[in-house]
């Protein structure tokens, strides 16, 4: 048995097919000049078909939005700067088309695994993929194409790519498992999209299985078994029903409130990155929106921060879409490792503790200015709050209220209508979650960012593998800190939700439901799963263990304490 990351729930038991891709081997050999670039043209042309014609079969499964990575690396290739920096190289190195294609895309690789951010990170893939190609088709190599599959199978892979997730058969890719990759990447996410099994991170699994070798994928536990027994195969037969049993179950619970045995309510909401990704939120039976990331319409600008009508179209989708639910938008959260292409930051010895979110938005109250004129006038559209990222002290969120309220002044004497609006703050970092009772006097609610607090509270970077224990949301500090925040909260009168991974954690809900958290926000496919949860906690006890679990020493005694008193 082997053990990875459970990126997409289910099971599935077939044969193994192993994925390997084209060696690329590039040979000293250069031809002239004007003969590599007809090469590298060639090969752009048709990597830019390739591209196109997975696109039209993706779309026969994958809905518009999961469809935009494919216009990305269309971008990509037909990039300016990727091509130029490429023919340049040929140009100027002396090297062949492959050899340019190559340094390219190795540098830019590094650049983007190098940030600490996991979604930036994990964009690495999108440029290791579209150059892949790129080199198969320069050196006249054959890709795999996984829409030929002709039997259930589990693929196995080093990494899948976009493209290969983009063209699985859902008919005979019953389930995939790779060496590489984490639940942000895109072969997870779009894992989860088509509903295919899937469990990443595995270490070294390649090695040890050959095509037809059975094997079972348990994406529940993130298990996997290699030449199970026939006792093995019907026990997992079994739990596999039961599972797609539970999974049909769950869509009853679709237009339920999301209420305990004894009577208390909670909201359970969506994170979205983009006014594509509602429609998720809306038929996972979501209550609202508990975070929209405004800084990935920053990211996409492609040469200047994005105008206020820009912003103010897709806030405006957003609050028309949740048809009168709360939509809570983070303003900028940029700096540290997400970085724009069309803004040099200055260089911090750590940026990731220096000028980013707010603070950068303190600075730069012109690009700040922008963004709240075209949230305030997207109010009048719907139940908007708005939410500063990273306070870490209150004179903070007084300054950028302060900003705020002269803008909502400036625009009704405009003569422009602007909805009632509450003001909030993201708890991230320890400060401003000791000081909670304070800030609370201010604020209308509060929203815990458990990725960040969590990696504060510990000083240990969730990214590096190194100190990747230290990363613990169970931790008793961890729990006492959420604690403070909730109750900080709760002595003013005002809510206290939370839109950190933890917040979709069906382990970690009944305490946070203990710790009197009013709202959880997480990825639209968690909601159901986790409201079948709280559906049936009793409030009372979850109050008596969340008390509990914070009086313990370790996160294993916490964990421990949670099994043991929930069966």
């Amino acid at each position: 048995m082997m053990k990875g990351i459970a990126a997409s729930q289910g099971i599935a038991i077939a044969k193994v097919y192993k994925l390997e891709q084209p060696v690329i081997e590039i040979g000293l050999a250069v031809k002239s000049v004007e003969e590599e670039l007809a090469i590298l043209e060639k090969a752009m042309v048709k990597t830019v078909s390739d591209i196109e014609m997975i696109k039209a079969v993706a779309s026969k499964s994958l809905k518009e939005e999961e469809l935009e990575i494919f216009d990305a690396h269309l971008m990509m290739v037909n990039d300016p700067e990727y091509r130029t920096s490429i023919e340049a190289s040929i140009r100027q190195g002396g090297v062949s088309a492959a050899g340019a294609t190559k340094n390219v895309s190795d540098m830019m690789v590094g650049m983007f695994e190098s940030m600490d951010d996991e979604y930036m990170k994990a964009r690495a893939a999108d440029i290791r993929d579209v150059s892949f190609r790129l080199l198969c088709n320069i050196l006249g190599k054959e890709i795999p194409n996984l829409a030929t599959l002709q039997e259930p199978v589990v693929i196995v892979a080093k990494d899948l790519t976009p493209s290969d997730t983009g063209s699985l058969n859902k008919e005979y890719a019953k389930g995939f498992v790779t060496e590489m990759g984490g639940r942000t990447s895109h072969s997870a996410i779009m894992a989860r999209s088509l509903e295919i099994p899937a469990v990443v991170g595995c270490g070294d699994l390649l090695s040890q299985v050959k095509n037809g070798d059975e094997i079972i994928l348990d994406a529940i536990t993130g298990e996997i078994i290699l030449h199970p027994t026939a006792e093995q195969i019907a026990s997992y037969q079994e739990k596999l029903a039961i599972f797609q049993r539970e999974k049909e179950e769950l869509k009853n619970l679709k237009d339920q409130a999301s209420i305990t045995l004894d009577g208390h309510q909670v909201d359970l909401v969506g994170n979205i990155g983009s006014p594509a990704d509602v429609q998720a939120v809306l038929d996972n039976g979501g209550e609202g929106v508990g975070l929209f990331r405004t800084e990935f319409l920053y990211m996409k600008s492609e040469d200047d921060f994005p105008s206020e009508e820009v912003q103010f179209s897709a806030y405006k989708q957003v609050l028309e879409a949740m048809q009168g639910r709360q939509v809570v938008i983070r303003t900028l959260d940029i700096g540290g490792d997400k970085k724009l292409n069309y803004y040099q930051f200055e260089e911090e010895m750590n940026p990731f503790l220096g000028v980013r979110a707010v603070r950068f938005c303190l600075m730069r109250k012109d690009i700040f200015r922008t963004q709240l004129r075209a949230l305030l006038r997207a109010s009048v559209y719907g139940k908007l709050a708005i939410m500063f990222p990273m306070i870490a002290t209150v004179n903070e969120f007084r300054e950028a209220k302060k900003l705020y309220d002269e803008i909502r002044a400036e625009l009704e004497q405009e003569g422009v209508k602007v909805g009632n609006v509450q003001v909030g703050i993201m708890i991230e970092i320890p400060a401003a979650a000791v000081n909670a009772d304070q800030l609370a006097k201010e604020a209308d609610f509060f929203s815990i960012g458990t990725n960040d607090l969590i990696q504060y509270t510990m000083a240990a970077d969730r990214m590096s593998q190194n100190v990747s224990y230290l990363y613990q949301p169970f931790n008793p500090s961890v729990l006492r800190l959420i604690k403070m925040a909730i109750d900080g909260a709760h002595s003013q009168g005002k809510w206290c939700g939370m839109c950190g991974e933890m917040a979709g954690d069906a382990q970690a809900a009944p305490v946070l439901l203990g710790l009197g958290l009013d709202e959880f926000s997480m990825s639209a496919v968690s909601i159901l799963a986790t409201r079948k949860v709280i559906n049936g906690l009793n409030y009372e006890a979850m109050k008596k263990l969340a008390n509990e679990c914070v009086q313990l020493a370790t996160a294993e005694e916490v964990k421990a304490h949670v099994e043991k008193v929930l069966g």
